[in-house]
């Protein structure tokens, strides 16, 4: 680790506030200390509300236009900032080229919100009850303090991606990035904070649910969340019992359907970043993939050719396809997923085992087939580089295999036709689905919204629904000239016949 990375972890380190006992992280390709962290105590959880709700009322009273004028200048501190891209790769071990992306992510975001955020939030005139004497106004109010748990795997997108919308739209945030990856939040809140958000807005704890857990849930009044089901099933019943809200964005084991007529040579590139892109620990990468009958022989020797040409490695180069797996216990389930379909009678045609020489937890983009219900990897999510290749032989079965699953997050159809692929994607139980495309499409797209359905979470990120998920509605209505009580000499049962004869020229008149 160079002496400059040393020098810009130590100094984000010491941005944590917190007074419990001291962690380390490490650094995924050597296994070396990254950093050391303080962690929070319930007590640090306690305060961080208790700031973060003290700036919040200020920052509300300003106009949304006023409070996205940081978010359009953190664009340009973001795009190209090398620093950046080196912490998250320090922290998460991915290639350079993920991490470039992370940047250019939060840089969309952050500019598609600053420019359209005050849009979203803008109060909205509804049909009255009355025609003319009744007015209605729909307005937006934020939440008060969202608290934001954000993963490893993604920590700018899925840190910061979330922390802006929720900001520009009134809120002030708690945020408790994933430990290992806290450093990249610290880095993402120091350069918004130079772009002009009020610095109390933005508080970062760090530690592990079972010490600052029910703190965390308990001063929230909102809840975001990125992570496993069974987490985000246990966050639920918690914001359920506080009848606050939650945004949840979970597991996934997503299908690839590749078409009889699809253009193989694209497919096969499409197919292989998506399934080993961030070593295959992207929420939305591709687990299962479905090939047509009459092009599979081909498709998959393409697949798996273009699959060993893979190269791993780490550093601050372009030279290597991805990097190392982040976690130790990423890099076993990885390993026990393999060794358990090996051993079950699934073929591995590519990868298949662990590069210790390069790096603790580097392991191979690994293709299997002949995968069985029996087999964990057949419906477990893996979250690593690999991927297990089916056949199909029509549309109704392919949809039928990609809506065999818990999950819904993302799906991709491959085909010359995208009419046909848009049929079958309107009939793919997932949240987000690609024609042609294995996750980008969808995804980078800022103004669609994305999330997952089943098992696979709630609520959505981007688009107009990722900022107002961070609003309550209000309605004003005020009334005109004449009331609901019978004006003066008018009996009720007169005011009754008017009211009547009112509603059936409504109808006619075509009056909402």
């Amino acid at each position: 680790m160079s002496t400059p990375l040393q020098a810009l972890t130590t100094r984000l380190a010491a941005q944590l506030s917190g007074t419990g006992p001291e962690t380390t992280t490490l650094h995924p390709p050597t296994g070396t200390v990254l950093a050391t962290l303080r962690q929070s105590t319930a007590a640090d959880v306690d305060h961080a509300y208790d700031r973060a709700r003290q700036s919040q009322r200020a920052w509300a009273a300003l106009s949304p236009k006023e409070r996205a004028k940081p978010f359009l200048a953190l664009h340009d501190l973001v795009v190209g900032n090398a620093e950046l891209i080196e912490v998250v790769q320090a922290e998460t071990g991915k290639s350079r080229n993920s991490a470039l992306e992370e940047t250019l992510d939060i840089a969309g975001v952050a500019l598609y919100y600053g420019r359209h955020g005050a849009e979203f939030l803008a109060s909205r005139k509804r049909a009255g009850a009355i025609p003319v004497a009744t007015q209605v106004r729909e307005l937006r109010q934020p939440k008060g303090v969202v608290g934001i748990i954000s993963p490893w795997n993604y920590p700018l997108s899925l840190g910061a991606g979330d922390a802006i919308p929720a900001l520009l739209a009134g809120n002030a945030v708690v945020h408790k990035p994933d430990t290992q990856t806290a450093l990249t939040a610290l880095f993402a809140r120091e350069l918004l904070v130079k772009a002009g958000l009020p610095a109390e807005l933005w508080q970062i704890v760090i530690g592990e649910p079972a010490d600052i857990g029910d703190e965390f849930i308990a001063g929230a009044d909102h809840i975001c969340f990125t992570g496993s089901t069974d987490a985000g099933r246990r966050i639920a019943q918690q914001a359920a019992a506080r009848l606050i809200g939650c945004t949840l964005e979970l597991g996934g084991k997503n299908p690839m359907l590749i078409l009889d007529d699809a253009q193989i040579e694209k497919a096969v590139k499409g197919a292989v970043r998506a399934c080993f892109s961030t070593t295959g620990q992207l929420c939305l990468s591709t687990e299962r993939l479905y090939v047509a009958d009459s092009i599979y022989d081909k498709f998959i020797a393409e697949f798996v050719t273009h699959t060993q040409q893979l190269t791993l490695g780490s550093g601050p180069g372009f030279d290597y396809d991805i990097g190392t797996l982040s976690l130790a216990r990423q890099f076993a389930r990885v390993s026990e997923h393999v060794d358990d379909a090996r051993a079950k009678g699934a073929a591995v045609l590519a990868g298949g085992r662990a590069r210790t020489e390069l790096g603790p937890w580097f392991y191979e983009p690994t293709v299997l087939t002949e995968v069985t219900p029996e087999m964990t990897v057949y419906r477990a999510e893996t979250f690593g580089p690999v991927v297990s290749v089916y056949r199909f032989h029509d549309d109704d079965e392919a949809v039928a295999l990609a809506n065999d699953s818990e999950y819904g997050l993302n799906a991709s159809i491959w085909t010359k036709d995208v009419a046909r692929g848009r049929c079958l994607a309107s009939r793919i139980q997932c949240g987000t689905v690609n024609i042609n495309e294995g996750y980008g499409s969808a995804y980078a797209s800022n103004d669609a919204p994305m999330g997952g359905m089943k098992a696979s979470g709630q609520g959505r990120r981007h688009g107009e629904h990722g900022i107002l998920e961070y609003t309550e509605l209000q309605t004003v209505g005020s009334q005109h000239f004449i009331g609901f009580d019978p004006p003066p000499g008018v009996s009720v049962e007169l005011n009754s016949r008017i009211l009547v004869a009112m509603y059936k020229l409504m109808k006619r008149l075509r009056i909402k």
